[in-house]
């Protein structure tokens, strides 16, 4: 599993594997069949995924990390791209040549997408059509931050992006004109992705690796909630059902 997202049946999750997409019932371990067989594999996985305001699935992909024994092997070259999976299956890819997906979020408005490639150290901004959920005018939103390298992020309700930094041992919220608003410490060097919940959504939840840690990240892996001022916003629903 490499990504999870709500659909719009509040017992259905839509899961991301690396090698498709599949809908999970968490209550009663239903498995269905995929709705998404990612071409690519197994030579490129999936790797991020999240809904964007109109319904529709986006997935970012790279290649494969992983040998088949377990163990790690080198990415060598940009064969990610960035798919979106509407509700009534189609699919569209809307970039190429990525070295590892990362970061998928929308701004509080829905009309700016943000999206990393690790490799490159750099998250775009891209304006996001509501009417085609189609995307454009690519440009540099936040790149060559010295510490680690950006994975996974959330957007709060004030539009401030809070960007993972693995191997960085922080979590750092930049404004919405790409500068940083501040510097978040954690204890643990490799911070994979966060997301706000809690019952008024001011609670970041932040996942971390344990791969590639050093020896002193004990805690490397964990799972750790921070108690914020500011509200995250409502997470958007795969329309797979139609509802």
């Amino acid at each position: 599993m490499t990504a999870l997202t709500l659909t719009d049946r509040d017992d259905v999750l839509a899961v991301v594997l690396g090698s498709g997409v599949i809908l999970w019932e968490p209550a009663s371990d239903v498995r269905h069949k995929a709705i998404f067989q990612f071409e690519g594999w197994p030579k490129v996985r999936l790797k991020e995924g999240r809904t964007d305001p109109g319904g529709s699935l986006w997935v970012g992909s790279m290649q494969n990390n992983v040998n088949p024994d377990g163990s790690a092997c080198s990415i060598e070259g940009k064969h990610g791209l960035l798919i979106r999976l509407d509700p009534d299956s189609r699919v569209s890819v809307h970039k190429t040549e990525i070295g590892i997906s990362n970061t998928l979020a929308w701004s509080p408005d829905g009309l700016r997408l943000y999206f990393a490639d690790t490799l490159a150290n750099t998250i775009w901004a891209y304006d996001y059509d509501p009417a085609t959920r189609n995307i454009g005018n690519e440009r540099p939103f936040f790149q060559h931050f010295a510490r680690g390298r950006p994975d996974g992020s959330t957007v709060d309700a004030e539009g401030y992006l809070w960007n993972s930094r693995f191997s960085g041992g922080c979590i750092v919220r930049v404004a919405p004109d790409g500068q940083v608003d501040r510097v978040i410490e954690m204890p643990v060097q490799n911070i994979t992705t966060c997301i706000f919940g809690g019952p008024d959504r001011k609670t970041l939840y932040v996942t971390t690796a344990a791969a590639g840690a050093p020896p002193s990240d004990r805690l490397a892996g964990g799972l750790y909630a921070i108690q914020t001022t500011v509200s995250g916003l409502p997470e958007n629903r795969f329309c797979v059902f139609g509802s």
